[in-house]
């Protein structure tokens, strides 16, 4: 009896090691932005997958005309997730922004608005 318990306790642990496994692997790069109005800032991150070789990234701040405003080139260093760019908002032209990461000619966006 022992042995079946032990057996039925070891294939859950595996089953479930395997979800936590894929869930792992089917994880995206996402781009958000947060805007802080009492720090007069605009604050975007981009969140890569993890990767043992650094990852190049090309940052783009996209105003509402449609006009790239910033392009700026970084490095996910090996190991690492995340990195983050900063703007001021004043001095933004107000409407809808678009904030885009590029990775490998993959393309993340998100939108923000400027009141």
């Amino acid at each position: 009896m022992i042995k079946y318990l032990v057996l039925f306790m070891l294939s859950i642990s595996v089953a479930c090691a395997n979800d936590i496994q894929t869930d792992e692997i089917n994880e995206e790069a996402k781009v958000d932005c947060l805007i802080l109005k009492d720090k007069n800032s605009i604050i975007c991150k981009f969140e890569a997958v993890r990767s043992t070789d650094d990852q190049n990234v090309t940052l783009q701040w996209i105003n509402p005309e449609g006009d790239i405003s910033r392009t700026r080139d970084m490095i996910v260093p090996s190991g690492h997730g995340s990195i983050y760019d900063f703007r001021f908002i004043e001095g933004r032209a107000l409407g809808e922004w678009t904030f885009k990461a590029i990775v490998d000619s993959k393309e993340y966006t998100t939108q923000f608005e400027l009141n």
